[in-house]
């Protein structure tokens, strides 16, 4: 990436202004001289920047496909805080390393409630006269100024960085009213009234508002917000399911290049997936799991650097996430070589027992928690029929001695986040009840160690998940990742059929 400069017009030392009125500074050559508006660039150069642009304003703009959901969603946010001023940042760029920054994200609360995606944006719903309402403004950062120069002076600028809507065509996207966002600080210092943000993605704004908020009201607006999003609307049905897609052939790419990954490492297995990813929608939704051999007892394996050797197994764990942002979670875990040995397909058919188990526990009024409690029953009745807990099963569930091989819950809520509703109360989620539209992942697991010294040492370093993304549904349940195998026989038949 270059720097932010033309090379023949550099100031190495930028002269002091009394320097400037020396004759010795009329002698300088042209490129030297400082320019009121551009320093360290010529007046002539200057002048020809400001001038010959096409007009490129967009007129046929349509809003965007969630434009409708997220309006309902806001006349629900605003429906639950009365007469509040409430405000919600997309969050800034973040800097990698001196002048470059990670890919933006925005804020899942921003994304929600908005459709757009550009960093620096702020929604802020204004309560209207009477306490009944709020009227919506998106404050939006506007095109680059080609007069002052900060199209092409400015790191952050369109010439540097890609062209950005203008607020007019903003306002076509998002059917919200959007203003200049440089001047949200100061329009929200001047307001009176209750006011709320949801923290943690813009400093400068929590600074402006620093006497006029407090941390437990804020906190009930981000839980709120995460509740909010525990029942999917049809749109985002919709996304997840093309996530799952994508996802599926994603998988299908790594399995037909296994033999490259068994000469390099799980850096292939990584790199292929994300590559779908990219192509298909936004990025991953996660870092990718690409855990080959005792890797897959490691539940957050994203190093990816290790070896895929032949008859060890490979756990997959990846979903893409659509240029709306929403992400499948998805996990096959699958022999090298095509063929589960006696052991692997023991241990694996366990957990798709389990999986299975708590699949068939989601349904409409269920207990959110029984899904987790069934698949746990399987897998510890296993686990004591092959000699490595002590029984009853009973009691090994009541002392929770499963799980030095289980390890982790058997899943959580899907959405704009891998991890969504994280910050939902406990009563609305973990201990609350299954309604339609809500979407969660299946993902049982049995985990042995390379250096348990607890169970035979064939055992050891051996690691399965079997995870699936779920939609409770009216009547029962739809497995939106459906696409993919998860029986051990279909798996080696898929599998045989894609390197055959």
């Amino acid at each position: 990436m270059g720097e932010v400069q033309f090379e023949e017009d550099v100031v190495t030392e930028e002269p002091t202004p009394e320097a400037l009125e020396t004759p010795e500074a009329e002698e300088q050559p042209i490129q030297q001289r400082k320019n009121g508006l551009y320093p360290g660039v010529s007046d002539e150069l200057a002048e020809n920047m400001r001038s010959g642009w096409a007009d490129t304003e967009l007129h046929d703009l349509e809003p965007v496909e969630q434009a409708p959901h997220t309006a309902r969603r806001r006349a629900a946010l605003s429906a639950r805080f009365p007469g509040e001023r409430l405000v919600i940042p997309a969050g800034k760029l973040r800097t990698r390393s001196n002048d470059t920054e990670f890919r933006f994200r925005a804020a899942t609360e921003y994304v929600y409630l908005t459709g757009d995606q550009t960093e620096d944006g702020v929604l802020v719903l204004e309560p209207e006269a009477g306490g009944e309402g709020h009227t919506a403004s998106l404050y939006l950062l506007p095109r680059s100024d080609r007069e002052n120069g900060e199209f092409w002076l400015d790191g952050q600028g369109e010439l540097w960085v890609g062209r950005r809507n203008s607020l007019t065509e903003a306002e076509r996207l998002y059917g919200v009213p959007v203003k200049d966002v440089r001047t949200v600080a100061d329009d929200l210092r001047a307001a009176t009234g209750p006011v709320r943000i949801v923290r943690g993605h813009d400093a400068g704004l929590e600074a402006a508002l620093t006497d006029k908020v407090t941390g437990e009201r804020d906190e009930e607006l981000r839980v709120f917000l995460s509740e909010q999003r525990l029942v999917k609307d049809e749109f985002e049905v919709g996304q997840l399911q093309k996530a799952v897609d994508s996802t599926v052939r994603g998988f299908e790419d790594v399995v037909k290049v296994l033999d490259k990954a068994e000469a390099t490492s799980e850096r292939y297995i990584e790199g292929t997936f994300f590559l779908r990813a990219r192509v298909e929608g936004n990025d991953v939704g996660y870092g990718s799991i690409c855990a080959a051999g005792p890797h897959a007892t490691t539940l957050h394996w994203v190093r990816n650097d290790g070896r895929v050797r032949s008859g060890d197994l490979l756990l997959l764990d990846a979903g893409v996430e659509t240029d709306t942002l929403y992400t499948a979670d998805v996990t096959r875990t699958l022999p090298i070589n095509g063929t589960y040995s006696a052991l692997q397909r023991k241990i694996y058919d366990a957990v798709y027992e389990a999986q299975e188990a708590g699949i068939a526990a989601v349904k409409p009024g269920a207990k959110y928690r029984d899904f987790h409690d069934a698949s746990q029953h399987v897998l510890a009745t296993r686990l004591v029929e092959w000699g490595l807990v002590e029984g009853p099963v009973e009691r090994v569930l009541e002392l929770g001695l499963q799980r030095r091989w289980t390890l982790h819950g058997t899943g959580h809520m899907l959405g704009l986040d891998v991890h969504d509703c994280a910050v939902a109360r406990t009563e609305t989620y973990v201990d609350g009840t299954l309604e339609p539209g809500m979407c969660l992942t299946v993902e049982p697991g049995l985990y042995f160690q390379a250096d348990d010294l607890t169970v035979p040492e064939e055992y050891r370093g051996i690691g399965v998940r079997i995870e699936d993304d779920i939609l409770v549904t009216e009547d029962g349940n739809r497995n939106l990742s459906a696409g993919l195998p998860r029986r051990a026989d279909e798996v080696e038949a898929w599998m045989a059929r894609l390197t055959g």
